[in-house]
């Protein structure tokens, strides 16, 4: 299950399938090394993004 604490490399590496999500809310240096260590909640709070509506996206695309 993916949380707000999980880290987005993390993430991406387990369920590729999300990166479009995060592209969606603006995050498009995703392979840089700051984006991939910080966690989802991190980068929304940089993004000005709903942490809790993308979580639920995240786990939806990661079924």
């Amino acid at each position: 299950m993916i949380t707000k604490e999980s880290i987005i490399g993390d993430v991406l590496d387990q369920f590729p399938q999300t990166a479009p999500l995060f592209l969606s809310m603006g995050m498009h240096c995703l392979g840089c090394p700051a984006s991939r260590g910080e966690s989802i909640e991190e980068a929304c709070m940089v993004h000005g993004a709903d942490v809790d509506a993308l979580v639920k996206a995240l786990n939806e695309a990661a079924k």
